[in-house]
């Protein structure tokens, strides 16, 4: 499982990324597997303004609990954004680009986490986390 210091800020992650109506949200633990990150949250998003909707949603969550991504590359128009916070690494696809991508087969052997594992409501629900 995640350290705590990684798992509450990916929490928050995942409850944004829930209460914006993101759907296929996985947490990734590459802890075991790569260097360079412990974790990728990926979510799906309905259209291109849902995508920067739900990368807003996330950082203003984050910056709340006093995090700021490190980097962050696309934008919402273009079906991806990727969020760098460091420790993890959230990716917010339309279904067209993470499907053209294919995070989920490139990192199959990762333990996969999703929402219930990680204590988040995956209906959601506002402020619960």
């Amino acid at each position: 499982m995640l350290a705590p210091e990684i798992l509450e800020p990916v929490r928050l992650a995942v409850a944004a990324l829930l209460d914006k109506k993101a759907f296929q949200v996985v947490c990734l633990e590459l802890t075991e597997l790569t260097s360079f990150a412990d974790s990728f949250v990926l979510c799906s998003a309905a259209s291109d303004r849902q995508v920067g909707a739900l990368a807003d949603e996330v950082e203003r969550r984050l910056r709340a609990g006093g995090r700021r991504p490190l980097h962050v590359e696309g934008e919402g128009a273009t079906g991806w954004m990727l969020l760098d916070y460091g420790d993890f690494i959230v990716h917010v696809f339309t279904e067209e680009r993470r499907s053209y991508y294919a995070l989920d087969s490139l990192w199959g052997d990762a333990p996969r986490l999703d929402p219930e594992a990680l204590g988040v409501d995956p209906h959601g629900t506002a402020g619960r986390a």
